[in-house]
């Protein structure tokens, strides 16, 4: 996924929850309607969010420092992380206290109208944030699922939009369903459930976004197209197989490969140079993300036992049998 496309999409997502925040705000002076509130409180907690994501993109383009010699890349998931526990408390512990008091302390709400039309309104704004952050998520998802997008991306930015704007819409579902049973019923503990559901939903939806993003934080490998493309271009110009290798995001955008690669015992400190030099031009061809390349090359030894021998993961020595390596 490129920057611009994520940065597009929180900032429709930004734009979209500063307007509706207001609008929600506005009408629950008027109407007092705990749902409203509860709302209100969730759009201004995802406008912080979006904020949040936008500072993180920002913080991770600084420069590598000898205390960070391999960047702030990692920024961008660090700030996702804060998102995911902003929207767990501020949004859905919140509106969930909300919720159970209306319901406990049941009380009409003013001028049902006003709440029905600033949600329809709502929705339809929502809807646009949605719609962009759907389209701008095509590309980097290519034939995966939603849900596969969801807990595969090395980007946190289009995933936390979309499930913030997926969990939006519901919500005012659930407030529009909550405001107009009170009104039709003439029953406010509606209005306490609709609050509660919304609050309830706020906080699966957060836990989804922490267990992913801490992920990221902790550290995940390139995925599995990306460490297929790096293991073919390893092996060529003097290496002959892959004895083990790690990969690991140091951002969206940059992985660490990191591999102990099987050399033929003749090679000259030339040839092993050069055949270094080849393989991390190679690598960087296959895959532009692998920015930092460390290699250690091994020599293979038929001589030895096959049990004396590091596995070996692939390679196109004519005498190497399946995993026997040096």
């Amino acid at each position: 996924m490129s920057a611009h496309s994520g940065t597009k999409a929180v900032l429709a997502a930004l734009l979209a929850n500063l307007g509706i925040a207001v609008i929600k705000f506005i009408a629950f002076l008027i109407t007092g309607s705990s749902s409203m509130l509860a709302e209100s409180v969730h759009s201004l907690a995802d406008s912080g969010n979006q904020g949040l994501l936008l500072l993180g993109g920002r913080r991770s383009r600084r420069r590598a420092t000898a205390e960070h010699p391999f960047g702030y890349g990692r920024d961008r998931y660090v700030y996702g992380f804060l998102v995911a526990l902003v929207l767990f408390t501020a949004g859905g512990l919140f509106a969930l206290y909300e919720g159970i008091h209306k319901i406990t302390n049941p009380h009409h709400i003013d001028s049902p109208q006003i709440a029905i039309g600033v949600l329809v309104v709502a929705i339809i704004l929502e809807s646009l944030s949605f719609r962009t952050a759907i389209r701008e998520s095509r590309a980097p998802k290519g034939d995966a699922s939603w849900p596969e997008f969801i807990r595969r991306a090395k980007v946190p930015e289009l995933p936390v939009v979309l499930l913030e704007d997926l969990a939006a819409l519901v919500g005012l579902i659930l407030a529009l369903f909550g405001v107009g049973l009170s009104a039709l019923l003439d029953e406010p503990i509606w209005d306490g459930i609709g609050t509660a559901a919304i609050g309830v939903l706020l906080i699966v939806v957060a836990i989804i976004l922490i267990i992913e993003t801490k992920s990221l934080v902790l550290g995940e490998a390139a995925s599995p197209e990306a460490v297929s493309r790096i293991e073919k271009a390893l092996v060529g110009e003097g290496i002959t197989g892959v004895i083990h290798h790690r990969t690991m995001h140091l951002g969206p955008d940059e992985v660490l490969v990191a591999a102990k690669v099987s050399m033929a015992p003749d090679s000259s400190l030339a040839d092993v140079a050069a055949a270094i030099n080849a393989a991390e031009s190679r690598i960087r061809g296959a895959e532009p993300a692998a920015r930092v390349i460390y290699l250690e090359p091994d020599i293979y030894q038929p001589e030895l036992r096959e049990g004396d021998q590091p596995k070996l993961r692939k390679g196109n020595h004519p005498e190497l049998r399946e995993g026997a390596a040096g």
